[in-house]
């Protein structure tokens, strides 16, 4: 299965999966969403900063899910594995903020990361909203 991931352009996260600086994606949610249940070792996952086009791909090693998330165990998570998320000690204060009332984590690790020739999606019945897009294969995204 293929993945899109949209990612916010100003914490530069795209970049740094390139750069090897960022080997695990996190997805964290108040209720279940994709890519819950729906992610699997030797997926790709294809990223995009929001507003431009889609860049990069890596392959998924592995996936851990977490629910009844309390603030303790999302501070214990952002703890072990700041520096594979990219973030610097600096900015884990204000991840921990911005996460630490979520119930659900996934942790997504990458590997190969690459890039790939910038192509156009159309998020056209996934909603305007939509940060992760599950489809079989990339190319129904394309526009």
């Amino acid at each position: 299965m293929d993945h899109l991931a949209i990612m916010k352009k100003s914490w530069g996260f795209t970049q740094k999966i390139l750069d090897g600086e960022k080997t695990l994606e996190s997805r964290w949610y108040k209720t279940r969403r994709v890519p819950w249940g729906k992610i699997k070792k030797d997926d790709a996952v294809y990223f995009k900063n929001s507003g431009e086009l889609t860049t990069a791909k890596a392959i998924v090693s592995k996936v851990i899910e977490f629910e009844e998330l309390t603030p303790r165990k999302v501070k214990g998570i952002l703890d072990r594995h700041w520096k594979d998320l990219g973030i610097s000690k600096e900015e884990l204060p204000d991840f921990y903020k911005r996460f630490k009332n979520k119930k659900y984590c996934i942790l997504i690790f990458l590997k190969n990361p690459r890039k790939v020739t910038p192509f156009k999606i159309s998020k056209k019945g996934f909603g305007a909203m939509a940060s992760w897009i599950c489809i079989e294969d990339i190319k129904r995204l394309k526009s």
